[in-house]
């Protein structure tokens, strides 16, 4: 159509005027194309692309362009002489918007599947690794001899009410070290408190051999609860990977975990609701490390940890025993 109409002007004018014919590139979006056709001093002049094409005489013109609902026809004024160059500017910018959240689309879908390692998209899909540690988590909380939940009876005391032992997590700070968007590292720092609540209306204490030993309360017949308390810093590195299950993803992590002791203390609670508190340091290790591991579904999970280095300082614990704490329990984690 626009080669045929510079065809008949173009004939037009070579009776009484001068024609100009300019086909040029439109510097704003280098892809269009645009012919203009310009009789006399303006008299007649048409402008064209593959999206729009303005006839005028004067300051007057018929404005023809494509849109999603076919052909739209106007009859327009035209003050200015870039019409044409900044209606097209604009319809190919959103064009070119329009190519790059498809491509973002498309990458997205991409680094939604498994990557090949030895594909550069691996790196670049890391950046979007997050794992699941940061949240809260709640769960129940014991300690083994032997690997048995089996006490020797030298230190039944130490027996707990497994129902009654609680454990509560705090993690607050996360670092994530992604190899690809859904493999990677996971660390950070969180707070764990546990609840070790004694069967019996006994306490602990540290007795004069230096071990931790039996104490009983003047009034222990009195005695409504009895517990052992322990609060940690704690900080894991564990290897994460998220399985895609439709639109959401299913995570496996496992790794290692260290605490540093910052508190222990023991409680007493009576009947008669008096309450004694007795802070101490229980020949506790300072530090103390384990495995950890979890398992869930986007941020649900199911976690266990076991801390199999040595609890209490050397031939320090119950009877000079060692025992090895563990807890169980669920998170629900805050990393999007």
């Amino acid at each position: 159509m626009i080669i045929a109409a510079a065809f008949f002007c173009q004939s037009f004018a070579l009776q009484t005027h001068e024609v100009t014919v300019i086909n040029k590139t439109n510097p704003v979006a280098d892809s269009i194309n645009t012919l203009t056709v310009i009789i006399g001093d303006d008299i007649f002049r048409l402008d064209g692309n593959d999206s729009l094409m303005i006839i005028r005489v004067g300051d007057r013109g018929l404005n023809i362009r494509d849109s999603e609902d076919g052909k739209k026809v106007n009859v327009e004024r035209y003050d200015e002489l870039g019409e044409l160059e900044s209606a097209a500017a604009e319809k190919e910018s959103g064009r070119n918007r329009l190519r790059k959240t498809e491509r973002a689309e498309e990458r997205h879908y991409e680094f939604s599947d498994w990557q090949d390692y030895d594909s550069p998209e691996r790196y670049r899909g890391g950046r979007h690794f997050r794992g699941h540690w940061s949240g809260i988590e709640a769960g129940f909380n014991n300690w083994l001899f032997a690997e048995s939940m089996m006490l020797p009876e030298e230190i039944d005391y130490m027996t707990l009410q497994t129902g009654n032992s609680n454990c509560f997590n705090l993690n607050f700070s996360q670092v994530n070290i992604g190899f690809s968007r859904h493999v990677g590292l996971v660390t950070g720092l969180g707070l764990n408190w546990n609840i070790y609540r004694f069967v019996g209306q006994n306490t602990i204490a540290v007795g004069p051999g230096g071990y931790i030993t039996e104490a009983i309360p003047d009034n222990s017949g009195n005695v409504k609860k009895s517990k052992f308390n322990t609060l940690y810093m704690n900080a894991p590195l564990m290897l994460e990977f998220q399985i895609p299950a439709g639109y959401n993803r299913l995570n496996i992590a496992a790794g290692v975990i260290g605490g540093v002791k910052l508190n222990a203390w023991t409680k007493l609670v009576f009947n008669d609701d008096e309450k004694v508190r007795t802070g101490g340091e229980y020949n506790l290790n300072i530090i103390r490390g384990g495995l950890t591991a979890r398992i869930g579904y986007e941020n649900f999970m199911i976690y266990g940890t076991y801390y199999c280095t040595p609890w209490f300082h050397d031939r320090s614990g119950p009877e000079r025993f060692n025992l090895e704490p563990f807890e169980v329990g669920v998170a629900f984690t805050f990393n999007n």
